[in-house]
């Protein structure tokens, strides 16, 4: 039978009642009702169809055709259903054909990128290995992944993937890497035995693995009490999938835009329909058309083709700045970001540690030379010293180093400089021991490594197990231990110092970490080394396997403090500083140190107020909604953080208001990456979980490409902006000569034809309306607040803009080209036999004529307030190529015969260019002359400003 979800639920709360961890090895057998043999055959069946699949599945979502008929059934959609049917039943098949088109295209496109968007539970899936080693009827047996169920036991070597959440019966010095779940670095030690620790997170318990994980070194058996989405993995996945996809900024703005658009164009095709029927006797058919050409004008058709093609023009100039956008909509949420969650390390700092400083009890050495090429030298006062002369120093480094499992390389064929295997801390203190000539492949022949205690995050240290030579301690062994300052010092008795150790009494404590403190706040990373001779009067096992760290890790001699500098990346300062005149906050959430984390945020300018809050995991599962809320509001450094948290804070920031991009590179920052309105993935560091659940990705890791992106995606609104406006004023022109044929009850022939407005609108409009999109953002863009979420696209200023100013000169410029035409004919005593082609030629006049103002109010439209003088003509080619093109299609549309007759047009003379030429300055001036009078009331009110403010401080 398939179990349902109740008893899903009961065998979840089964397992709560009686945590795995802490049973003994034998218990956990009898807990999950199998054996040290493992599963028969027949058990395994009846439980894999109880418990189903060990997979990730997929939720239930709409079905592919759902999603694809959505982008055919919106709003503008059904509008340019109808109109194309209407222009079937008006008789018109080419404008119905012409609108459908339209339609088809966005809609398919609409689809296509709707599609490729979420991948975020495939490359879940991915991370999940095929096959694993199991105990089936007593034996081993290599099974497919997927059919693991509660109760096998599962056997582990070195760089096996794990399939399944387990609890380790057998564990050989097995280290697992978690990174993916945990964000940690170093491989997690793992063991049988019970935990005891009721303060650890789920991923850090030591008797437990989990799927999806590694098998970083050693050997093991567990029996897996958690499979499919019943694992750690599987709730990050389904966390991950019920996060909806939610609309961004600018997907709702053209929403509002299309449902504007349609009323408004519906309203006056309806009142235009009445009109000419009552007031200019036109009938029923005719009146229909009438309006259907009323509509058609005010529907700006390429305006979502057109915003779809500049946002892809924005992903193409942010992938040159090292952005990659995976989804167009996300161009423009950046844009108005209001607050940026980042990590510190490999983001905004070079994630290339070097030590600076070796700090003893009673001296301090300053290490010159940076990165990981071992060039410098020890200096104590400024004067160099050697190792042979400073037992102290020696020791320090001799233990720093071989408690270390990095390796620096050399330069050589695939690498021109210096570059190292493993953590770059522990690799910088190799540097450093290099740097002071110390021979490190003989100190370790002289003192091989015979066990090793990992790193573990609860621990926050490390401990190395070696054998020293007979003429040092009478063949001892001696232990080396390094890792965070409080956790090592806490452990130690006696200091080194002049080759013994001294008792350690509380005010040389209190130094310590005073010390400590005085490095973090300087943003160095401090690690505290130490050191214990293993004697036989300590009564420790006989098997150096059974060596735990609760015996090994206790009565140390603290030997002194590595200090190390990860400098802020070089253009991160200048990145910080946009942001801050842009209005936007930074807040950092690092797993560092706090003093560590405030320094860094200081020096690069994320804080100034001389008390932060600085706020740790630990403390952040304290704080209730409303008091994490009321901490946002200031200043803020998370640090001790764990990924998962960044849900949290990213969940409060947007009840807050505010449009937030995070950064994360690890499975468990997917879920804070998706919720996010823009989720920011590492290029370099990140996991492919972390890169599908992301909207950008960052080839360099650096924070500066964020701002960069965010500095484009405001480039990209203001230019949706313009081209929104230059699309929208030739409707005003597109539609007067429908109001003057009526209100003149057809005593003036309609100057212009419906298949002439769809010229405009989807030809020779689209590429300089193109054109715009591809503009440069403006001087002094990162200067200005984010845009409000309530600012709408289509304000107010750019609808008077588009229609009361670009629009009437417009539309009075083509009218007279329209009456010009037909004066220089003896209008309205146009002779019989040359009506037809007259009024071809005069409904051409007035397409021309609207072509004409668009080349003046294409290079109008490219700045605000600017002066096109100052700005250029000639910087943006595309818009040259856009009126060139224009052009083009013009003359194909007046001197191709065959079009003649489909768009009513008719060759026109030099006279004719010559009168259309003649307005492009003149409409350009014209608005230099608006903008020149903004400027100068703007700089008034500047001034003005100035002056009341300097009244009040006065």
């Amino acid at each position: 039978m398939n179990m349902n979800e109740s008893q899903k639920g009961q065998t979840a709360g089964a397992v709560a009642e009686n945590p795995i961890e802490s049973l003994p090895a034998a218990a956990v057998y009898a807990e999950l009702k199998t054996a040290a043999s493992g599963l028969t055959q027949v058990e395994a069946e009846k439980r894999l169809e109880y418990y189903g699949k060990n997979s990730i599945q997929k939720r239930k979502s709409k079905p592919l055709i759902i999603k694809f008929l959505a982008n055919f059934t919106h709003l503008m959609a059904i509008l340019l259903w109808i109109g194309g049917v209407v222009g079937f039943i008006a008789q018109l098949p080419q404008l119905g054909v012409a609108i459908w088109l339209v339609n088809i295209i966005n809609g398919l496109f609409s689809f296509w990128q709707e599609y490729q968007a979420e991948k975020a539970v495939e490359a879940l899936g991915e991370l999940l290995p095929v096959y694993a080693h199991v105990l089936r009827d007593g034996g081993e047996a290599r099974i497919l992944a997927e059919d693991l169920v509660p109760g096998d036991v599962i056997i582990l070597a070195e760089g096996d993937r794990i399939s399944a959440d387990g609890r380790l019966v057998e564990a050989d010095d097995f280290r697992a890497d978690q990174s993916i779940l945990t964000g940690e670095s170093h491989p997690a030690h793992k063991t049988k035995d019970v935990g005891n620790r009721t303060d650890l997170g789920r991923a850090e318990q030591p008797n437990l693995i989990f799927a999806g994980t590694n098998a970083a070194s050693g050997s093991g058996k567990a029996v897996v009490f958690a499979t499919g989405m019943n694992t750690e993995f599987g709730k990050i996945a389904d966390l991950t999938q019920s996060m909806g996809e939610v609309q961004s900024p600018l997907q709702k703005e053209l929403g509002r835009v299309t449902r504007l658009v349609s009323v408004m164009a519906m309203s006056i095709g309806a009142f235009f329909f009445v009109m000419a029927i009552l007031v200019a006797n036109v009938n029923i058919a005719e009146s229909f058309i009438f309006a259907m050409g009323m509509i058609v004008a005010f529907i700006p058709e390429g305006l979502l083709p057109t915003v779809t093609l500049s946002l892809a023009m924005g992903v193409q100039r942010m992938a040159q700045r090292n952005a990659l956008i995976k989804r167009l909509s996300a161009v423009e949420t950046l844009g108005c970001t209001t607050v940026i969650c980042t990590d510190k390390t490999g983001t905004l700092t070079q994630n290339e540690m070097t030590v600076s400083d070796l700090w003893m009890v009673k001296q301090q050495v300053r290490v010159t030379g940076v990165g990981y090429a071992p060039e410098g030298e020890m200096l104590r006062e400024n004067l160099p010293i050697s190792l042979a002369e400073n037992q102290d120093l020696r020791q320090l480094l001799l233990a720093a180093s071989l408690c270390n499992n990095s390796r620096l390389l050399p330069p050589g064929p695939e690498t021109s400089h210096w570059s190292i295997l493993g953590d770059p801390t522990e690799a910088a203190l190799v540097v450093a021991a290099q740097k002071g000539k110390l021979d490190l492949a003989e100190e370790a022949q002289h003192s091989p490594r015979l066990r090793e205690l990992p790193f573990e995050s609860y621990r926050k240290r490390m401990s190395t197990i070696h054998q020293v030579s007979a003429e040092i301690s009478d063949g001892k062994q001696l232990a080396y231990i390094k890792g965070s300052p409080k956790e090592v010092l806490d452990l130690c008795t006696k200091f080194y110092q002049d080759g013994q150790g001294l008792p350690l009494d509380e005010v040389t404590r209190e130094k310590v970490m005073t010390a400590n403190d005085e490095f973090a706040r300087k943003g160095l990373r401090v690690l505290a080394v130490a050191m214990r001779l293993l004697t036989k009067d300590l009564n420790l096992p006989a098997r150096l396997s059974e060596y735990t760290s609760d015996l090994i890790e206790q009565d140390l001699t603290f030997l002194g403090l590595t200090v190390m500098a990860d400098p802020p990346r070089e253009e991160v300062q200048a990145a910080v500083g946009k942001c801050n005149q842009a209005g936007i906050k930074i807040i950092m959430i690092t797993g560092d140190y706090g003093l560590t984390a405030e320094s860094i945020a200081r020096r690069i300018g994320i804080i100034y107020e001389d008390q932060p809050r600085i706020i740790t995991g630990a403390e952040l599962d304290e704080l209730n909604d409303d008091a994490l809320k009321q901490a946002l509001a200031g200043e803020i450094i998370f640090a001790r953080a764990a990924p998962e948290q960044k849900l949290r804070v990213v969940t409060a920031l947007q009840e807050m208001g505010n449009v937030v991009a995070v950064t994360g590179d690890g499975v468990n920052d997917a879920p804070a990456l998706k919720k996010a309105d823009i989720g920011v993935a590492m290029g370099i560091s990140g996991t492919d979980v972390a890169k599908e659940a992301a909207d950008v990705i960052l080839t360099d890791d650096n924070f500066a490409s964020i701002v960069n992106a965010v500095e484009e995606g405001r480039g990209v609104y203001n230019n949706i902006r313009k081209f929104a406006t230059y699309i929208l004023n030739s409707n005003v022109p597109e539609a007067v000569p429908f109001i003057i044929f009526l209100f003149s009850r057809g005593t003036i022939p309609l100057p212009l034809t419906i298949m002439q407005i769809l010229a405009v609108d989807l030809g020779t409009d689209m590429l300089p309306a193109i054109a715009l999109g591809s503009e440069l953002p403006e001087e002094g863009i990162m200067k200005r607040p984010p845009r409000r979420q309530k600012e709408h696209l289509l304000n107010r200023y750019l609808l008077i803009r588009a229609f009361l100013w670009y629009g009437l000169i417009e539309s009075s410029i083509a009218m007279s080209a329209f009456f010009f035409l037909y004066w220089q004919n003896g209008w309205p005593g146009v002779p019989m036999e040359n009506a037809g082609v007259i009024y071809q030629m005069a409904t051409t006049m007035t397409l021309a004529g609207i072509v004409a103002t668009q080349i003046g109010t294409v290079f109008n439209c490219r700045t605000e307030r600017a002066s096109l003088f100052k700005v250029g003509f000639f910087k943006n080619r595309l818009v040259i190529i856009g009126i060139a093109f224009e052009l083009a299609i013009l003359c194909i549309l007046i001197y191709t015969p065959f079009l003649h007759t489909l768009f009513n047009t008719a060759p026109i003379g030099l006279i004719e260019w010559a009168y259309l030429f003649m307005w492009i300055p003149i409409v350009i001036l014209l608005d230099e002359s608006r903008k020149a009078l903004l400027r100068s009331w703007e700089q008034r009110s500047a001034s003005r400003k100035n002056k009341i403010r300097k009244g009040v401080s006065q």
